[in-house]
C-alpha cells in the first residue's frame, strides 16, 4: 500500500524543487536561514514580511539609535511630570474604574507589577511560540516610537527574549480588545520580570529559570511600564499577522490547485478571457484570471464554449470573481495590520514637550473589523473549493471520472468521505466566520463600555485558515487522482510540473488508505510554504 509521507519529510520537501511554485508577476522568498541578518526597529517601518522573517526564520532584531534617543526624551518627560507632582494615569493613579485612586510616591513601583499580577488572568492552551515571537516584536516597535514613557531597558528586555529565544507562556483567552490586550499581555510582561513561565531551548520552565540559563537579569518595572506593556493591541496584531501571511499564501495556492480541477472536469477556458474581467473593474479578479490563462496555457485536457457545453457551473467558471474578491479583502487586511504595527496602541500617550494625553489608541476595533473580513474571504477559498470537490468525485457531475475516484467503486469508497470532512471544515467554518466585532461586554464597572473583541477575531481567523487549507488540500488530492484518469501527458506544461511536485507529497490512490496522514501531510508541506514566502505577489508591490 502506498505510504503518505510523513509531516517531517513533507517539511523538508520545501527546500527542494519548488519550482512549480513560481508564477508570472511572483518571486521566490529568501530560501535560507540563520544567514546573520538583522532587523532594524524604528517604531515607524515595521513590515509583515520582516515580521515573517523574526517569527519563523529567527532574524535578529535590534533597535534603531534614534528611535531610542526618542525613548528617553518620552522617559525624562515622566520623570519630570512625577516630580513635579502631577496626577498621571496608571503612573501614580489606579486603572480602569480605579483611575480616580491616587497612588503614593513609595507605591509606584510596586503599582506596576501588582498590575501584571492581576491582570495575568488568561485561561486555555497557549499561544504558540511563533504567535508569541510576534508579540515581543510588535510589542517592541510600538514602545520605540516614543509615546510610552517607557526606559530603553524595557525595550532592551523585549528584545533579549526575542533573540535569545525565550517565549512565555501566555494562554488564548481572555482579552476583550479594548484597554489593550490586557490579560495575556500581562503574561508576557511578567516574564520579563522573571515571574511566570517560558519556553527556552525546547522546554516549559519558570521564567526565572529561563532568564538565568540565558545569562539575562529580570527587569525591574518603574512607572508606567507595567502599564505601557500590556496596553495595546498587539496579541491581536501578532495573531492576526500570521493569520494574514499564511492566507495569502492560500490565495496562490488556491489558484494552482484549481487549475488542475479546472483540467479534470475538460474546463472551458473562455471565463477566464481578459475581456470580460476588463469590463468588471477588479484589478484582483483580472489578476486571478490572469494567472488561470498561464498556468493552463497548452492543455489538451481544457474546452471552448460549446465544444462540450455551452458554460460551467458557477465554482469554475466564477473562480476570478470569487478568488479575486478574497485577494482584495486581503489586501485591505495587510494595509490595516502594517497601520497598526507601527502605532502607538497605550495609554497614556507621553509627548517630548511633557503633553501628557489619555485616550483610546488601545481600541482593537480597526484590527478586529479586517480579521472578521480575513475570516470571510478565507471562508469563502473553502466554501468555493469544496464545491470543486463534490464536482469531481459525483459520477453524475465530474464527466466520466471513476465514481468517487475510487480505483474499485463499490469494494474501495476511495474519496468519497474525504468530501465529508471537507463539508465538516466548511460548516465550522461558517460558524467561525460570525463577526466578533459586532460584539461588546462592558468591563470595568462600565468604565470600558464598549469593546471590540478583536482578538477573538484573530484567534478564529486563524482556524479559519488552518480548516480552509485543509479543505483545499482534499481538493488538490483529489484533483490529482482525477488528472491521472484523464492522461498526465495532456496537461498544460505549468499543471503539469505542480502534479509532478505534488505527487512527491502525496501518492496516487491505488487502494483505500488511512487518507488523513494524506491531508495532514499535504496541509504542512503547504503550511510550511506560507512561512518562508515562496509565493509572493508583485503586483502591489
Amino acid at each position: 500500500m502506498p505510504r503518505a509521507m510523513s509531516h517531517e519529510e513533507a517539511n523538508a520537501a520545501i527546500w527542494q524543487g519548488a519550482s512549480f511554485f513560481v508564477c508570472p508577476g511572483v518571486r521566490l522568498g529568501k530560501q535560507t536561514k540563520g544567514d546573520g541578518m538583522m532587523i532594524v526597529l524604528t517604531g515607524h517601518t515595521l513590515t509583515i514580511d520582516e515580521v515573517r522573517r523574526v517569527v519563523y526564520e529567527r532574524e535578529r532584531v535590534e533597535a534603531a539609535e534614534e528611535s531610542m534617543r526618542a525613548v528617553e526624551k518620552s522617559r525624562a518627560a515622566v520623570e519630570q511630570a512625577i516630580s513635579s507632582g502631577r496626577t498621571i494615569y496608571g503612573v501614580n493613579t489606579g486603572f480602569g474604574k480605579l483611575a480616580d485612586v491616587r497612588i503614593g510616591g513609595s507605591d509606584l513601583e510596586q503599582l506596576q507589577i501588582n498590575l501584571l499580577r492581576s491582570h495575568a488572568c488568561a485561561v486555555g492552551e497557549p499561544f504558540a511560540e511563533d504567535v508569541v515571537r510576534a508579540m515581543l516584536l510588535l510589542r517592541a516597535n510600538a514602545l520605540l516610537k516614543g509615546y510610552s514613557g517607557v526606559r530603553p531597558a524595557v525595550i532592551e528586555q523585549l528584545l533579549a527574549f526575542l533573540n535569545a529565544g525565550i517565549h512565555p507562556i501566555v494562554p488564548q483567552q481572555g482579552s476583550l480588545g479594548a484597554s489593550g490586550d490586557l490579560a495575556p499581555l500581562a503574561h508576557l510582561a511578567l516574564a520579563l520580570a522573571g515571574e511566570g513561565e517560558a519556553m527556552y531551548e525546547g522546554r516549559r520552565m519558570p521564567a526565572a529559570q529561563a532568564l538565568s540559563q540565558a545569562g539575562i537579569s529580570p527587569l525591574s518595572l518603574q512607572e508606567k511600564e507595567g502599564l505601557a506593556l500590556i496596553n495595546g493591541t498587539q496579541v491581536m496584531t501578532a495573531v492576526g499577522a500570521l493569520a494574514y501571511l499564511e492566507a495569502e499564501q492560500l490565495v496562490y495556492d488556491s489558484e494552482r490547485i484549481a487549475a488542475l480541477t479546472i483540467e479534470a472536469l475538460y474546463g472551458i477556458v473562455d471565463a477566464f478571457d481578459a475581456r470580460i474581467h476588463a469590463v468588471r473593474g477588479f484589478q484582483e479578479q483580472a489578476e486571478v484570471a490572469e494567472r488561470l490563462r498561464r498556468y493552463l496555457d497548452g492543455s489538451q485536457l481544457t474546452t471552448r464554449q460549446g465544444e462540450r457545453r455551452v458554460q460551467d457551473a458557477y465554482s469554475i467558471r466564477c473562480l476570478p470573481q470569487v478568488h479575486g474578491a478574497s485577494l482584495r479583502a486581503l489586501r485591505y487586511v495587510k494595509e490595516t495590520l502594517e497601520i497598526e504595527m507601527n502605532a502607538a496602541t497605550d495609554n497614556p500617550l507621553i509627548f517630548t514637550d511633557g503633553t501628557v494625553l489619555s485616550g483610546g489608541n488601545f481600541h482593537g476595533q480597526p484590527v478586529a473589523i479586517a480579521m472578521d473580513l480575513l475570516k470571510i474571504a478565507v471562508a469563502e477559498l473553502a466554501n468555493i473549493s469544496e464545491r470543486r470537490i463534490e464536482r469531481l468525485v459525483n459520477p453524475q457531475l465530474s464527466e466520466g471520472l471513476p465514481p468517487f475516484l475510487s480505483p474499485q467503486p463499490g469494494l474501495q469508497s476511495g474519496a468519497m468521505i474525504m468530501q465529508y470532512v471537507a463539508a465538516s471544515l466548511v460548516s465550522e467554518n461558517k460558524t467561525l466566520a460570525h463577526p466578533a466585532s459586532v460584539d461588546s461586554i462592558p468591563s470595568s464597572a462600565n468604565q470600558e463600555d464598549h469593546v471590540s473583541m478583536g482578538t477573538t477575531a484573530a484567534r478564529h481567523a486563524y482556524m479559519i485558515v488552518q480548516n480552509a487549507r485543509k479543505v483545499l488540500v482534499i481538493e488538490l488530492i483529489c484533483a490529482l487522482q482525477a488528472v491521472e484518469a484523464r492522461g498526465i501527458e495532456r496537461m498544460a506544461p505549468s499543471t503539469r510540473q505542480f502534479y509532478h511536485e505534488a505527487r512527491r507529497i502525496v501518492s496516487s490512490i491505488t487502494a483505500d488508505r488511512v487518507f488523513s496522514d494524506d491531508i495532514e501531510a499535504v496541509a504542512a508541506w503547504l503550511s510550511e510554504r506560507a512561512k518562508h514566502h515562496f509565493l509572493r505577489d508583485e503586483t502591489k508591490a
